[in-house]
């Protein structure tokens, strides 16, 4: 991966942080304004998730390349309780918290490749990347 950049996820200010990062490089990799919005929404909800969830995490955010096509890919990281069934977590309307329980699972609909690891007692780390068309 060329042109890394990581972002601690400490406060909600951080958040939006991440956010305005992920737009500038999704412009940057030449998504679509379709596409850069469903990449800057999977985005907060994972960072927002990290925060509420595991009291804060990092995220990676790359510039990836697979033959001619240009992406961006992110790897969030927490060290949070872990998620005991990855599966129920994606489903629409499942939460633990307050929240509308769209997080995981939209966010799995908005980017291209999605990959959850969460072992319970270690952390959480999502892997998602959306693709230039």
């Amino acid at each position: 991966m060329s042109d890394e950049r990581d972002v601690v996820i400490a406060s909600s200010a951080d958040v939006v942080g991440v956010r305005q990062l992920v737009r500038s490089v999704a412009v940057e990799v030449g998504l679509s304004l379709v596409d850069q919005t469903k990449v800057v929404t999977a985005a907060s909800e994972l960072a927002r998730n990290a925060l509420v969830y595991a009291g804060g995490g990092d995220v990676r955010i790359a510039v990836v390349e697979n033959g001619l096509r240009r992406g961006l890919k992110l790897v969030f990281s927490d060290k949070g309780p872990g998620i005991p069934d990855i599966e129920q977590a994606l489903v629409d309307g499942w939460t633990t918290g307050t929240g509308l329980g769209l997080g995981l699972g939209g966010s799995r609909r908005l980017v291209d490749e999605f990959d959850l690891a969460s072992p319970p007692g270690k952390g959480t780390t999502v892997t998602v990347t959306k693709w230039a068309r």
